[in-house]
């Protein structure tokens, strides 16, 4: 017979390796993930965005350019170097060079075009230092486009894109590799060194180069030689790809190429928040009340509790569970996914398991015991021993319709009528009803798109009276402009790359290729070469993922800027093509390894590789040199995504629903796993939206989450998002919503940029001297005609001139 005590000491020791054994599981090494100190921007450094232009797979082409370009300018100019020559040498050989893209032979091109790529990537050959291959990279890159390059290229890319044969040569193919997009991989390259160098912010002893930058973003934003900027060639690439006519594009280039370009013509983050401060105060609205930029970058990462050996001895040592009183919560509950108590057998999915969080009815969680609650020993008072917040960091902010709504219930209490819009009489109205009032008006904060939607009506209801619309012609409304009748396909196009590019995509037979330009045209037939290929095709993927997240977000704040319905005709359109449900299936994964992904060889990266003799290719020189804690594009991405989001389903109650129906809440809830603030925020902004349709009970399962909502997202006074009251949570008008919205952009569209609108109101000049002024085109024929016709349909025709009279 076993001893007495001695089953109860197994189940404990059972138990005990139960629960670390579901505490790793849950964890896979995160759950002591340190702060990430990542700083969000436009872009990442300029190394990392050059190198990531380059695959792996292209690097013996790095030798080939530079062959290319000695043999021409060993036998032009002898004995010195490219660094050596004057600017008035330089200028005239690089004329040479421009004057070789115009033979005919292809070949003879394309050793032409190599050699002008070698010059952009700042002649290596001659350099020292990776310093010193970025500064004549960025010289060369002015020079080239002084001399006319870009615009020679552009030719070049446009007979390229219209190569039938290269088109058809690469649908008969079984298999799709580098060879098939040579030409097009140095045309693209060359055009991205370019923008990419001449983009940079100029040096102040550097005034020509300001002027250079300045027309070259001009050349880019208006259609200056063609009937269309240069943006939508690239898009119109996208779509010709995805629709299976032109699979050897080299997508990865094309599409950080117009990155790029959009990034350079419209402009950045902080562009966008001076174009924000600007457009209201031509509206006449007032200041914002702060920053974003900065409160987003002054916020710190909310601090989880971490597993660890210590709290497995604590709980052996623990007999039963003690209830302790409620106290402040400061730390997320992001690892309280499962009931650690509980077995595997009994962990349910996770949906469900949201709702089994323990440290509910006035008890606190013993995983955050250690961090909020001081020994027990010590003497001080619970209320010394709680760190509360010193302040929210968003000011509050009220909508007009907020307070007509607040004014209609209260009238209907305390009067039992109602005044429509009206806000300002408070006749009949209790004194707390006036100071609510008062302090609604306080925060009151009118968008720019409060005040375009107004307009828009106003031009729909008073056509007559307001006029045409006088609308500047911005980068951004030319570029809409061109955009807007294959919209649809563009966005389609995107959102089908995107999925291919995504992590969570398994390989089907009917999705598109995105690898015909990092694959080789013979397989690697060793295992390290084979690990090589592998990390590049997944660094490739995340450099599509990175430039195609960075693109929408982009085009989406400068769109919500420059009209909101243009901004709505783009989100409509990503939403009808499942954008929503992409960017879930996306983050359904584990977002702490695809942040910590190592899918990188630094020695191989450009320039290093350029100026460094490289090692010996084996398991250990793979790793060497990659010391960053966390992936910098995969966390931009990620973040982009959820701005994306975020911008999709804000004050849209139908796309908040569709959230909920595809249970985001779990998987937006292990994002909050990654302890950088921003992500966090754009997170918890996501899991507000949606709060009020979760039930009551997750929100009792998930106090810690609502805490952190309230501690770091923005307040909205009369919004009770904890409580599940809206009044416009009503699901039968989430229909009607999309389809009001609908009929609004169309509307838009038709009213601003149909040329031949169909319109009761359309001028009619009814002057007999101007209009039979005016100068008709006749036919050819009509000359010869003319007589016989008048003989027939006017001479031959009896006039009763007495009908006239009788009418």
């Amino acid at each position: 017979m076993d001893e007495p005590g001695n089953g109860s000491k197994q189940k404990g020791q059972f138990r005990s390796r139960e629960l670390f054994r579901t505490q790793r599981k849950e964890s896979e090494g995160s759950v002591d993930c340190p702060s990430v100190e990542f700083e969000y921007g436009d872009v990442d450094s300029v190394t990392a965005e050059l190198s990531e232009l380059f695959s792996y797979t292209e690097q013996p082409e790095f030798n080939l350019n530079k062959r290319c370009f000695e043999e021409d300018f060993h036998s032009q100019v002898k004995g010195t170097k490219w660094p050596d020559l004057d600017i008035a040498q330089r200028k005239a050989y690089v004329m040479r060079l421009l004057d070789g893209l115009e033979v005919v032979d292809r070949e003879k091109r394309l050793k032409v075009a190599r050699a002008i790529l070698y010059l952009a990537q700042g002649v290596f050959g001659d350099c020292s230092s990776e310093s010193e291959i970025l500064r004549w990279s960025r010289s060369n890159a002015f020079l080239l486009y002084e001399m006319g390059a870009f615009a020679a290229f552009l030719e070049l890319l446009n007979m390229e894109i219209d190569n039938i044969q290269a088109c058809s040569s690469a649908l008969r193919k079984p298999a799709i590799s580098l060879a098939d997009s040579t030409e097009l991989r140095v045309l693209l390259s060359v055009m991205y060194l370019l923008v990419e160098n001449i983009r940079l912010p100029v040096e102040p002893d550097r005034p020509d180069w300001g002027i250079a930058k300045e027309t070259f973003k001009t050349e880019l934003s208006f259609p200056v030689q063609t009937e269309e900027p240069f943006a939508l060639l690239l898009f119109n690439m996208v779509t010709k790809f995805c629709s299976g006519h032109a699979p050897h594009f080299p997508m990865k280039k094309v599409l950080l190429l117009l990155w790029k370009v959009v990034l350079f013509t419209l402009g950045g983050f902080e562009d966008l928040q001076a174009l924000k401060v600007k457009k209201r105060e031509e509206l006449g609205l007032p200041p914002l009340p702060e920053d974003s930029l900065q409160v987003v970058c002054s916020m710190r990462a909310a601090s989880p509790p971490a597993y660890s050996m210590e709290f497995l001895e604590q709980q052996q040592k623990r007999g039963r569970r003690v209830r302790r009183p409620l106290v402040k919560q400061d730390s997320l509950d992001l690892y309280n996914e499962r009931d650690p108590f509980k077995n595997d057998e009994g962990i349910l999915d996770e949906e469900d398991n949201d709702d089994v969080d323990s440290g509910i009815e006035g008890e606190l969680d013993p995983m955050e015991r250690d961090v909020i609650i001081q020994p027990m020993a010590s003497s001080h008072p619970l209320a010394e021993r709680v760190t509360f917040p010193k302040g929210l960091p968003w000011a509050p902010k009220v909508r007009e319709r907020d307070i007509e709504n607040f004014l209609e219930s209260s009238r209907n209490k305390f009067i039992g009528f109602t005044l429509g819009h009206d806000t300002d009489t408070l006749v009949g109205l209790p004194r707390p009803i006036h100071e609510s009032v008062k302090t609604l008006k306080q925060y009151k904060y009118v968008s720019v798109a409060d005040v375009q939607i107004r307009n828009e009506e106003d031009l729909e209801n008073c056509p007559m009276s307001l006029g045409e619309e006088i609308v500047q012609e911005t980068p951004c409304e030319v570029l809409y402009q061109t955009m807007l009748y294959n919209l649809p396909q563009y966005m389609i196009a995107l959102l089908k790359i995107l999925l291919a590019a995504a992590p969570t995509s398994k390989a089907k037979t009917d999705s598109i290729n995105i690898l015909a330009d990092v694959l080789p045209e013979e397989m690697p037939i060793t295992v390290l070469d084979s690990m090589r290929l592998g990390i590049d095709v997944n660094r490739h993927k995340e450099i599509i993922v990175k430039s195609i997240s960075a693109l929408l977000l982009l085009l989406l704040k400068h769109f919500k800027l420059n009209h909101i319905y243009q901004f709505e005709y783009v989100s409509q359109h990503l939403v009808f093509a499942n954008c929503i449900p992409l960017i879930l299936k996306f983050f359904n994964q584990n977002i702490m390894s695809y942040i910590c992904a190592k899918n990188s060889i630094c020695i191989l990266d450009y320039p290093y590789c350029t100026t460094h003799e490289l090692p010996e290719l084996t398991a250990e020189s793979l790793e060497t040199g990659d010391t960053n804690q966390f992936c910098w594009r995969n966390l931009f991405s990620c973040i982009n995504l959820l701005r994306i989001l975020n911008k999709l389903t804000k004050w849209k109650h139908s796309r908040t629903m569709m959230l909920v129906v595809f249970k985001s809440a779990p998987i937006l809830k292990r994002a909050l796993k990654v302890k950088q603030a921003m992500m966090q925020l754009y997170v918890l902004k996501l899991l507000k939206l949606q709060t009020k349709y979760l039930g009551r009970q997750w929100r009792k399962s998930n106090m810690k989450t609502m805490s952190a909502i309230y501690q770091n997202v923005r307040h909205r006074m009369n919004d009770d998002w904890a409580y599940g009251n809206d009044i416009d949570a009503r699901p039968w008008d989430f229909q009607a919503e999309e389809c009001t919205l609908r009929a609004n952009i169309e509307s838009f569209n038709s009213r601003r940029y149909d040329k031949n609108p169909n319109w009761e109101f359309a001028p009619v000049d009814n002057c007999l001297q101007s209009v039979l002024g005016q100068r008709l085109e006749l036919p050819e024929d009509f000359h010869y005609t003319y007589e016989l016709w008048l003989e027939r349909e006017v001479f031959s025709q009896p006039i009763h001139w007495e009908e006239l009279l009788n009418e």
